[in-house]
C-alpha cells in the first residue's frame, strides 16, 4: 500500500477516469484500475504505472479482489445507453459495489453524479445518477457525491455535441431544450474537485454541487463556442422537435449516435445549476473558470501533438505491400493514416523523407503541388516559394515550401505543419518504425482540424486527391529508400 493509501479507480478507461489516473499518480497515490476488460498494451501512456484488475459491479464475486487493501474508491461507472433497463442496472451495480466496499473495509467512496433538483421532474438519466448515489450510501461507507452538469473538455460527449453542431451548422433550428439554463464546468475543475476531496476529510458524507462561473443556456454555449472559433451562428427557435427527433437529427449531422444524444437532450429539459455553495465553503482554493476559458482549453488539444499521442502498434500486422488507409474523427480532428512496409532500414527511410521539398519536390504529382501553391499565393498565402534548407537533415522550425517542421525525432518522426491558407489547421506527419530483416513500417498521416462547414467541405473535396497523391508518395518513398539503402548518407 502506498504512503497515502491505495486508490481504486473504477471506469479508468472512460473519459473522466482516463484523465484522473495520471493526476493521481502525479500526486503520489498508488492506483488500482478496475475495468471490465483489460486494455490493449500501451493504449494509455500511464497504464504501466497502475495495477489493473478485471471486475464488474454486476458480477459481485469479482469485487472482493478489486477492493482488497483499498482505502478510497472512485466510483465513475454509469450507463448512458443500454436500453430501457439501464436505470435498474446502474442502481443495482452501485448497491453491490457499496456492499462490497463495506465488507472490504474501504474508508470512503467518491462518486461523480449529475446536477439537478430532485423535485424538478428529473429525466430518467439524471434520476438514475441521483439514485445511484443513494444506493452507494446504503451500506454505510461515507460517500462524497459530486453533482455536475455539462463537462466542458475535449472528448466529453456533451461538449462534442456542442462542438459538432456549431462547427457544421451556420443556421440551427432550435427546440425549447436549447434554451434551458445550465452551468457548465471545465474538465480541469472537475478533476481538481475529485482530487481535493481525497485530502479534505470534511467532504466525506457530503453531496456537493459543482459548476463553472457562468450560467448559460445550451444555445449560449453554442454561440459562445462560435465566437471563440470566429464562427457566426444563427439560432432559430421552433415550438416542436421532441428529444427523440432531436437525437436523430444529431445522429445524422454529427458523429454522435442517437443512443448517446437522446439521454443528454432529455436531461436538458431540467435546469441544472448550482444552488448550494458547499463546494466554495469546503474547497475555497478551487476557482472554477468561465465557459469561454474552458472552451479555449478544450480547443488547445486540437493539435497533431495531442491527437497523435495514441500509440501506434507498428509491426502488429504482416508485411504491407499496398498502402492501407484508415480515416477517423477524433475530438474535432480528422485523421487520415496510410501505412506501408519499406524494404529498407528506418535510418534510410527517414533520410529519404528528410530530403523532400525544394527542388526535389514531393516525389509524386509535383504539378499538383505547384498548382496548389499557386492557388495559395493568389489567396495571399506563401505558396511553395520558400523552398527548404540546403542541409540534408531537417530540424524543428525549418521551413520547407509551404510547411514548417513542427517535430523532428531522428529516424522516427517528422511532422510538418501546413502554413497555407486553409479553412482550418493541417499537419503532415511521417512516422518510421524498424522491423526485422532491415525492413521498416512507414506511416503517412494527415491531421486536419476543420473550422466550420467550409473546412468540412474542403476536406471532402480534397479526399480523392489525397487518395491519389499520398498513396503514390508512400510507395515512391519506399522505393527510393530501397534504392538508396546501400548509398552512404
Amino acid at each position: 500500500m502506498g504512503a497515502k493509501g491505495k486508490i481504486l479507480l473504477t471506469g479508468a478507461t472512460g473519459y473522466i477516469g482516463g484523465q484522473l489516473a495520471p493526476r493521481l499518480l502525479a500526486k503520489g497515490y498508488a492506483v488500482r484500475a478496475m475495468v471490465r476488460t483489460l486494455p490493449a498494451e500501451e493504449s494509455r501512456p500511464w497504464q504501466d504505472q497502475v495495477e489493473f484488475v478485471e471486475a464488474d459491479p454486476l458480477r459481485p464475486e469479482t469485487l472482493p479482489a478489486a477492493l482488497r487493501d483499498i482505502q478510497t474508491a472512485f466510483y465513475l461507472i454509469h450507463s448512458l445507453t443500454g436500453g430501457p433497463a439501464f436505470r435498474e442496472r446502474d442502481i443495482s451495480a452501485a448497491r453491490r459495489f457499496g456492499r462490497a466496499a463495506k465488507d472490504a473495509g474501504v474508508e470512503r467512496i467518491i462518486y461523480l453524479g449529475g446536477l439537478g433538483d430532485d423535485d424538478a421532474g428529473l429525466s430518467e438519466h439524471l434520476r438514475s445518477r441521483h439514485e445511484s448515489g443513494d444506493a452507494l450510501r446504503e451500506a454505510g461507507v461515507p460517500v462524497t457525491e459530486f453533482r455536475a452538469a455539462i463537462i466542458v473538455g475535449s472528448g466529453s460527449i456533451s461538449f462534442e455535441m456542442v462542438r459538432y453542431l456549431t462547427e457544421r451548422l451556420p443556421v440551427m433550428i432550435c427546440p425549447r431544450w436549447v434554451f434551458t439554463k445550465v452551468q457548465p464546468i471545465a474538465i480541469d475543475d472537475v478533476l481538481a474537485y475529485l482530487i481535493t476531496a481525497l485530502e479534505e476529510p470534511e467532504t466525506a458524507g457530503q453531496i456537493i454541487e459543482i459548476g463553472g462561473s457562468d450560467i448559460l443556456t445550451y444555445g449560449d454555449m453554442m454561440t459562445r463556442y462560435g465566437q471563440v472559433r470566429r464562427l457566426r451562428r444563427f439560432l432559430i427557435r421552433v415550438p416542436v422537435l421532441t428529444p427523440r427527433l432531436s437525437s436523430y437529427w444529431i445522429h445524422w449531422v454529427t458523429p454522435i449516435r442517437a443512443a448517446y444524444a437522446r439521454p443528454l437532450i432529455e436531461g436538458l429539459r431540467n435546469e441544472v445549476i448550482v444552488r448550494d455553495d458547499k463546494a466554495r465553503r469546503l474547497m475555497p482554493e478551487i476557482r472554477p473558470v468561465d465557459y469561454a476559458t474552458a472552451v479555449q482549453r478544450a480547443l488547445s488539444k486540437l493539435s497533431a501533438e495531442h491527437c497523435g499521442q495514441t500509440p501506434d502498434h507498428f509491426g502488429s500486422r504482416p508485411e504491407i505491400s499496398t498502402p492501407t488507409v484508415e480515416c477517423r474523427g477524433h475530438e474535432g480532428m480528422i485523421i487520415e493514416r496510410r501505412r506501408l512496409t519499406a524494404p529498407a532500414p528506418a535510418a534510410t527511410v527517414y533520410r529519404v523523407i528528410s530530403s523532400l521539398g525544394g527542388e526535389k519536390g514531393w516525389l509524386c504529382c509535383n504539378w499538383l503541388w505547384r498548382l496548389r501553391g499557386w492557388i495559395d499565393r493568389v489567396c495571399g498565402g506563401p505558396g511553395l516559394r520558400r523552398r527548404r534548407p540546403q542541409r540534408s537533415r531537417l530540424r524543428e522550425g525549418d521551413i520547407v515550401d509551404c510547411y514548417r517542421v513542427e517535430k523532428a525525432e531522428e529516424n522516427r518522426v517528422l511532422r510538418f505543419r501546413i502554413e497555407m491558407r486553409l479553412p482550418g489547421e493541417g499537419w503532415l506527419q511521417f512516422q518510421v518504425q524498424p522491423l526485422e530483416e532491415e525492413r521498416s513500417e512507414l506511416a503517412l498521416t494527415v491531421f486536419f482540424a476543420p473550422r466550420g462547414l467550409a473546412g468540412l467541405i474542403y476536406w471532402h473535396a480534397l479526399y480523392p486527391i489525397h487518395s491519389l497523391v499520398f498513396s503514390r508518395m508512400l510507395q515512391r518513398l519506399a522505393r527510393e529508400a530501397e534504392t538508396s539503402r546501400c548509398t552512404p548518407p
